[in-house]
């Protein structure tokens, strides 16, 4: 179903990146232009929000990151990386809610998944290039900081799950997150105390995927499976595919390039030009 739009009065602007937060509200990251991947100057921006009430803006000034990756915090300050950057770069910026920027740290090359939970740590989820590179600091594939650079949490590879390659999907709900990593996908539960829990899992390729009690479902895939569905239930170990089927706009449309967030139940999809999300509640 629709879920939000950004106001057609920005309609003009740059469309830098756009999420989801922990509490379901959506923001736009906008810029008069594109900054690219090394921007020349720091730039100003503007933050969109649209949540319950009426849409609201947060100026954000001094913006290094390019390909910036956004996610807002619950005390309305926000946060942005650039997913790209070698190791002496601090790319990760973090605004009060006036926009300043008060602190700055690093966290590793090619972020894939940027989200924040309740108690405002960052999880990150890695491509293969930061993995693969040459920065020991996305080598784990998955990890989670403070709003102060600290690292709070690592992926260790263990005999069950292996080693992270690609961190495809990942879901950020209140303080558990699963991840769903290349290469043997399994299924990755992690408490708020740490612990880990491995479920194997056959589904291959997914990029997002949202969890309710006993009930789990994937979104995605290659090639032709771009919007396929498949609904799965979880045991103690294992995650097992039940249904498939095929996931269409709110008109009925097909999907075309999208961007997804996936937070507890809830898959929140945008669609190019990224004006609107959309949401499937499995709740």
């Amino acid at each position: 179903m629709p879920y939000a739009r950004l106001p057609r009065r920005y309609h003009d602007r740059h469309i830098a990146h756009s999420t989801v937060d922990a509490y379901g509200r959506a923001h736009w990251l906008l810029t008069e232009h594109d900054p690219g991947g090394v921007p020349a100057h720091p730039y100003d921006a503007v933050v969109v929000t649209v949540g319950d009430g009426v849409p609201y803006e947060t100026h954000l000034s001094a913006v290094l990151a390019g390909f910036p990756r956004l996610e807002a915090l619950a005390d309305d300050g926000f946060v942005l990386a650039a997913a790209r950057s070698r190791t002496h770069e601090q790319q990760v910026q973090v605004f009060d809610p006036l926009g300043r920027c008060g602190v700055t740290f690093r966290v590793g090359d090619a972020i894939e998944h940027l989200l924040a939970d309740e108690s405002g740590a960052l999880w990150v989820g890695y491509f293969d290039e930061g993995i693969y590179g040459d920065d020991e600091l996305s080598r784990p594939g998955l990890r989670r900081w403070s709003l102060s650079g600290e690292p709070l949490w690592t992926y260790r590879r263990t005999r069950d799950a292996g080693e992270i390659s690609d961190c495809y999907a990942l879901n950020v709900h209140r303080r558990t997150v699963w991840a769903c990593p290349y290469q043997r996908f399994p299924v990755l539960e992690i408490g708020r105390d740490g612990g880990m829990r491995v479920r194997q899992n056959s589904v291959q390729g997914a990029k997002g995927f949202v969890v309710h009690a006993d009930r789990l479902v994937f979104f995605g895939g290659y090639g032709a499976d771009h919007d396929r569905l498949v609904d799965c239930r979880l045991t103690e170990q294992t995650v097992e595919a039940l249904t498939e089927g095929r996931l269409s706009r709110p008109d009925g449309g097909a999907l075309g390039r999208r961007r997804v967030v996936s937070r507890g139940p809830r898959l929140y999809i945008q669609e190019e030009p990224g004006l609107e999300w959309t949401v499937l509640d499995i709740s």
